[in-house]
């Protein structure tokens, strides 16, 4: 394929968040394809037909100079390519701070990449599709049947590195600026109606404002609106924007509109088929977490839970641990390693006083529980070929990807919105095909780690 073919490129601030924007592509029969590093043009002509790519990170977990580290070849890459669009994909409840996954950092340092042109971001959280709604510039996401202002949210406002406190988006994004910006709003009201009027309050609002404009989103005209007027721009040079996976849901509405659609993409999926065993690895503490860990335990899945002390010992592998955990596997049970059980869990309080005392921060916490979920899932994919994984947790997720050695993922499988059954790609024979499903803590229904085996 060629670099003119790309609609989209983006880059997600977690692995998770990477999984569920390629899921509202892929979804919408546009080729995605998830490169852990920026990809080469030699490396795009490997796979026929992608229209969209994604590069998943980590920036979500970390301070603001090392999302320097990171961030910067990211976006040198992206930005090199000829694509309409460069999104920098952000969770769909914005959790983050000055200090920690910083999207105001994000934003400074690729507006060094853009072209001069562009003096405004667009700026669009809500993805109506995963009960995520921005009204008047106020944040809501749908938890189970309820819909909760983000200060209210159940597990985002005890989020226990990014608690979201704020449910202004531009209240709460404008902290993570060095120097304050400008912050401009198109509403639910404005969005509404006709197109042509929609565009000429759009048009006037980027006139008159350097900074960012946020765009509200309740239902999916609101999202079809925006996707229109992103696109629009993306091609008269307003090509970067931030937010959620809405993005995604909002371009692939505008490019249907328009068949963009490519026709080696209107095939149907490859059939799956459901797997004998599965094994999950959970760094989430989320309570959504919880209930599907007692739920795959009720469908005869085998909790094992890892000891701070397991987590802490990089030196060496918990033998014990993984042997128990094999062992179950080879007996034809499916298994999950989890650190904890729900937000109230002893063993959270236990494994940061275990932290505190080596001297670990608590922003290095995710890295150092999923580098070593990830090591241990390794050794337990070799010793018994187990084909199929779930990593829960977002930090959790990128981190044990990483381990795993792959260069790629695809999705292969819609299970639940924004948590799709992907395909890895490898260099290693072993782990070349293995399928892996990447979850937040926050999304999935009861049965997901059921319905994953299931799939």
């Amino acid at each position: 394929m060629s670099e003119n073919n790309l609609l989209l490129a983006f880059y997600g601030d977690d692995f998770t968040g990477s999984t569920d924007a390629m899921e509202a592509l892929a979804s919408n029969g546009y080729r995605t394809i998830l490169f852990l590093e920026p990809p080469s043009p030699d490396m795009l002509e490997n796979f026929k037909g992608v229209q969209c790519i994604g590069v998943p990170g980590t920036s979500r977990a970390k301070n603001p100079e090392e999302m320097e580290q990171e961030l910067r070849p990211v976006f040198e890459a992206l930005f090199k390519l000829k694509t309409n669009v460069i999104h920098y994909k952000t969770c769909s409840t914005f959790d983050s701070n000055p200090d920690v996954g910083s999207i105001g950092k994000a934003i400074e340092i690729a507006l060094d990449y853009t072209e001069e042109s562009q003096k405004t971001v667009p700026l669009f959280v809500a993805a109506p599709p995963l009960g995520r709604y921005t009204v008047f510039g106020n944040h809501f996401a749908k938890m189970y049947d309820t819909v909760y202002r983000l200060d209210r949210h159940p597990t985002m406002s005890k989020h226990p590195m990014t608690p979201m406190n704020e449910s202004d988006i531009r209240v709460h994004l404008n902290k993570q600026f060095q120097t304050p910006k400008q912050m401009g709003l198109m509403d639910v009201v404005e969005l509404s109606g006709a197109y042509r009027n929609a565009k000429e309050v759009y048009e006037k609002k980027l006139e008159s404002n350097d900074g960012i404009i946020l765009l509200d989103a309740i239902d999916d005209s609101h999202s079809q609106t925006v996707g229109r007027l992103i696109w629009e721009k993306g091609q008269e040079g307003l090509r970067f924007v931030v937010g959620s996976s809405g993005v995604e849901y909002a371009l692939t509405a505008e490019w249907n509109r328009q068949g963009l659609q490519a026709t080696s993409n209107k095939n149907g999926q490859t059939k799956i088929l459901a797997a004998n065993q599965v094994l999950v690895v959970a760094g989430s503490c989320s309570p959504i977490t919880k209930l599907q860990i007692e739920t795959a335990s009720e469908e005869g899945f085998v909790g094992i839970q890892v000891s701070p002390q397991d987590i802490i010992n990089k030196a060496e592998l918990p033998k014990n641990l993984l042997e128990k955990a094999i062992k179950h596997i080879q007996n034809g049970k499916s298994v999950i390693l989890y650190t904890a059980q729900g937000p109230e869990d002893p063993a959270i309080e236990e494994t940061r006083r275990l932290f505190d005392e080596m001297g670990i921060e608590k922003r290095e916490s995710g890295e150092l529980i999923g580098s070593q979920l990830g090591k241990w899932t390794l050794e337990i994919i070799k010793a018994t070929n187990i084909r199929r994984i779930i990593a829960a947790g977002g930090d959790t997720s990128g981190f044990v990807t990483k381990e795993l050695k792959l260069f790629a993922l695809e999705m292969i499988l819609q299970v639940d919105p924004g948590v799709p059954l992907c395909c890895g790609y490898s260099s290693d024979p072993i782990m070349n095909g293995i399928e892996i499903a990447l979850k937040g803590g926050q999304m999935g229904s009861p049965d997901f780690f059921v319905k994953i085996k299931e799939a």
